[in-house]
């Protein structure tokens, strides 16, 4: 049985100087981009699959990108680095959205991406409302979720507290003095990646197998339950990633957490209940 597992991989593909300009490729940037091709072609396959345009799919793609890189940088401003919105706007306005993305929000990117599909289904398709394209969102955001967890990984960030757990990791690219000398710690990454990933096992069972009985809002209702309450709770385990976490009785992650969970649950009520009517005004 390990004992520990020791992790040092190299956040970088490669890195070179070209003409004088030293250029990279990260491991979090290539496993960001698998991550919308993947997505893109089960979204094909959804479209295909109930009939839908599918040139439309590049459209919603496009909106949906668009969401989440502004989300959820906006997201990690206002959050996370409030303080510079006040002391340097020049600054956050062009590292919103230009690369190297230091700092994604997954409750801002969340909101984005609701916001960008808003304006998506109201741009004249009518045979595709709001809350049945969030559905099918839905299923692709819970694996693009496991996605960005994986890269966290890769770059040795966003990990747990000290564990005696035999799975435990020894992020040996740890940079903070606080946390000296390396000791295993809970692959928190990891935990939430295997969430994500079963969430959207389920979540594609049931819009491939029960789609038919399922309303619109329920898969949606289903993913902000299931992910923010394991974000939620997984959070136990994490280090603080501002100083100021340190302070509060929870983190900024579960705080933010909790409203998302809430949403989900009255998205879901309203589902059934619409549905629960609609069947009564045929009989």
């Amino acid at each position: 049985m390990l004992s520990f597992i020791v992790w040092n991989a190299d956040p970088e593909v490669f890195s070179a100087n070209i003409f004088g300009t030293d250029i990279s490729l990260r491991w979090y940037g290539v496993i960001f981009a698998a991550c919308f091709a993947i997505g893109h072609q089960i979204l094909l396959h959804i479209y295909k699959a109930e009939g839908k345009t599918v040139r439309d799919v590049d459209a919603l793609t496009i909106y949906v990108v668009i969401g989440l890189i502004v989300g959820a940088r906006l997201g990690h401003f206002l959050f996370y680095e409030w303080e510079t919105l006040i002391k340097a706007p020049g600054t956050w306005l062009v590292e919103l959205v230009i690369p190297p993305f230091s700092g994604l929000a997954s409750h801002g990117a969340t909101v984005g991406i609701l916001l960008a599909i808003y304006f998506y289904s109201r741009s004249s398709r009518k045979d595709q409302p709001f809350f049945w394209v969030t559905d099918r969102i839905s299923v692709i955001a819970a694996l693009g979720a496991a996605f960005v967890r994986i890269g966290n990984l890769m770059n040795s960030e966003i990990y747990g507290d000290k564990t005696s757990l035999p799975w435990g990791f020894i992020f040996k690219r740890e940079i903070d003095p606080n946390l000296l000398p390396l000791v295993p710690r809970h692959p928190t990454q990891l935990y939430e990646a295997i969430v994500y990933v079963l969430l959207f096992v389920l979540m594609f069972y049931i819009w491939k197998n029960k789609r038919s009985e399922t309303p619109n809002g329920a898969l949606t209702g289903l993913f902000l339950i299931v992910l923010f309450t394991s974000r939620f709770l997984i959070e136990f385990l994490k280090n603080a990633q501002k100083d100021f976490e340190n302070e509060l009785f929870l983190n900024m992650g579960q705080l933010l957490s909790i409203p998302a969970i809430v949403m989900g649950v009255i998205i879901i009520m309203m589902a059934y209940r619409t549905q629960k009517k609609a069947i009564h005004q045929r009989l």
